[in-house]
């Protein structure tokens, strides 16, 4: 070919239509909440528990995301592990871990809730998984022993797995009152003195929402 029947081929080639790349879709990432009545949104007006208020949270932030409640009210470690196959369904991505506040309330031993947590975050790993651990943080009601065991479970068992961890749920409506004494803040509270009302809730999902971001970008990873 000559030097002009060169030209005009290049020409050509340059002037054809370029096809448009279709652009890549993000697939939507689905995180499951396993937890008790503060997953559950126990005494909560629709809309104002723990899982929708994290579910506007996030989509306000951007992020292509669903959450779904599986937070049972009264709960424990026990009743996570029978059921945390059922909730590692095929189309879960992620999971959070915020179960352990029954067993406190009746003084369970932290070794048995240890167990149960280890094979929580067990089935998770072999399901491929992604786990956030949201700790919990004991009364002195059972003792020092008790209070430092139970602590100690969540990050070590985190940490153990390979999982993100957070310290404390209920540490944003957590304070001093008015005699020193470290307790829930008590605006932030229900009438029953223990669970979050919906500013209550709003403020742990402050709280624990950067968590969750990082769960989110564990999960949607390839």
């Amino acid at each position: 070919m000559g030097g002009i029947g060169k030209a005009i081929a290049v020409w050509l080639a340059l002037a054809a239509p370029v096809q448009a790349q279709e652009p890549v879709q993000a697939q939507e990432v689905v995180i499951a909440a396993l937890g008790d009545s503060l997953t559950a949104g126990y005494g909560l007006p629709r809309g104002q528990g723990l899982v929708p208020q994290l579910q506007d949270w996030l989509d306000g932030r951007g992020h292509d995301v669903r959450l779904i409640n599986a937070g049972v009210s009264g709960d424990t470690t026990a009743g996570g592990l029978a059921r945390v196959d059922w909730t590692l369904g095929d189309d879960v991505d992620g999971m959070i871990v915020a179960l352990g506040g029954n067993d406190l309330l009746r003084g369970i031993d932290p070794g048995v809730s240890r167990a149960n947590l280890d094979g929580i975050l067990s089935a998770a790993d072999a399901a491929g998984v992604e786990v956030l651990v949201i700790g919990m943080r004991a009364f002195n009601n059972f003792g020092e022993e008790y209070q430092a065991a139970y602590d100690a479970m969540y990050p070590e068992l985190a940490e153990a797995h390979g999982a993100l961890f957070h310290e404390d749920f209920l540490g944003a409506i957590s304070g001093m009152d008015t005699s020193g004494q470290e307790g829930f803040l008590p605006r932030y509270i229900q009438a029953d003195g223990l669970h979050p009302n919906a500013a209550g809730v709003a403020r742990i999902v402050e709280d624990i929402g950067p968590a969750v971001e990082a769960l989110i970008q564990r999960a949607g990873q390839p």
